[in-house]
């Protein structure tokens, strides 16, 4: 036995000879039976090859060129100091701008985000390698602000499926002092300020410990809250 039109539409629940609405999901197109779905957003692009990333690159070149420098300033021949202390100031003000771009344009990629910790901890990390040294820096001060660094690199990337710890005000701080105090190291300072390096040094340690304890707080929040 056959089931006419009307009788099959009418177990449906559909009136005979009524017309489909356009978000009517039980019937499709009249002709070929497809169902209309909503249109999918399309998502820019964004190309590796940026004004931001390119920075970050910048930075990670100019590290071997500012170790070169600082060794052959042998931290006492005055002008090669000022050439490496120069160097270090305008990598430090790539890691400024890049990240003030790739917000402000949307040119965020996650090559820039590997990219751009790895250049900063290249910098600093080679920075306070040479200053130790050359018996600048205590060899503990550097040991410590290293391990932190890298340490908390490692936690961001530990949770980075549950979310992003974003730098806090504090993590800010804490680069502006630690960028203060190398710069305060490499330049050939005179007898009188050279006092003032050790102190800049030291806030920088202790903000340093400080926001690395509570970024590990942020993320063992973090942990439990996505579980």
């Amino acid at each position: 036995m056959t089931v006419g039109w009307d009788e099959a539409e009418g177990a449906r629940g559909v009136v005979p000879g009524a017309p489909f609405e356009r978000g009517d999901s039980t019937r499709g197109d009249s002709m070929t039976g497809a169902t209309e779905s909503p249109p999918v957003p399309v998502v820019p692009r964004v190309p590796v090859v940026n004004a931001a990333n390119a920075l970050t690159a910048l930075r990670l070149l100019l590290v071997p060129v500012f170790a070169a420098s600082v060794v052959m300033s042998g931290m006492t021949h005055a002008g090669w100091q000022v050439i490496a202390c120069v160097i270090f100031a305008v990598a430090s003000v790539t890691d400024l701008v890049d990240g003030w771009i790739a917000r402000r344009f949307g040119l965020v990629t996650a090559v820039g985000k590997v990219a751009d910790p790895i250049a900063d901890k290249a910098l600093t990390g080679a920075a306070l390698l040479l200053l130790s040294w050359y018996d600048r820096l205590p060899w503990w001060v550097t040991v410590v602000i290293l391990a932190r660094e890298l340490g908390i690199t490692a936690l961001r990337f530990w949770v980075i499926r549950r979310g992003v710890i974003a730098a806090s005000r504090g993590g800010k701080i804490k680069t502006a002092l630690q960028i203060l105090a190398i710069t305060w190291y490499l330049w050939p300072m005179p007898a009188a300020l050279t006092p003032i390096g050790p102190w800049i040094m030291g806030a920088a340690v202790a903000i340093t410990l400080v926001t690395g304890l509570d970024y590990i707080a942020q993320a063992t929040r973090l942990r439990r809250t996505q579980r």
